[in-house]
């Protein structure tokens, strides 16, 4: 018995350790999207006051990466509930349109399609978010603060395309 709670254990750290790695992909297959020098393209926009320094982006991101993999992965682990397979299948959704904004806004240089993609990201995050409590009320927590990034970047996307327009 204990061999069996043992591999359980194992098992459910495997998996956990699988979500951060799926939501750093994201992350990185966005940036492979990104094409070649977009720092350079991004620095000669015109910006709102609010846009933060470069520096902010990693960090932020590395830590909702592991909120939103930590939210996954528990609701993963209510095996029996209803709902999880269809907040997972959301969860995997938005985390493909995360990787897509990247390419469409540095990479095909698009601020216009970036936005409208935004849009919809943010209408899956809530979605995902939404259905993620309805599992396990902590993991729609831990989707919050995704949501609410999301949501400034929307604006300040909408803010960069309108100045650069």
């Amino acid at each position: 018995m204990v061999g069996g709670a043992g591999a359980r254990r194992v098992r459910d750290w495997a998996v956990l350790a699988g979500f951060i790695a799926a939501c750093l992909a994201a992350g990185a297959v966005g940036s492979l999207l990104s094409g070649s020098e977009p720092g350079a393209w991004y620095a000669g926009l015109r910006k709102p006051a609010f846009n933060p320094p470069g520096w902010v982006f990693g960090p932020v991101w590395t830590v909702l990466y592991v909120c939103m993999a930590v939210a996954a992965w528990l609701v993963w682990r209510c095996r029996a509930a209803p709902g999880r397979g269809r907040a997972l299948g959301l969860f995997g959704a938005q985390l493909a349109l995360n990787a897509a904004w990247t390419g469409l806004f540095f990479g095909l240089r698009s601020p216009g399609l970036a936005l409208a993609e935004i849009v919809a990201l943010l209408v899956l995050i809530a979605w995902t978010a939404w259905a993620f409590r309805g599992v396990r009320r902590a993991a729609g927590w831990l989707m919050a603060p995704y949501l609410a990034w999301v949501a400034f970047a929307a604006v300040l996307n909408l803010a960069l395309w309108r100045l650069n327009a």
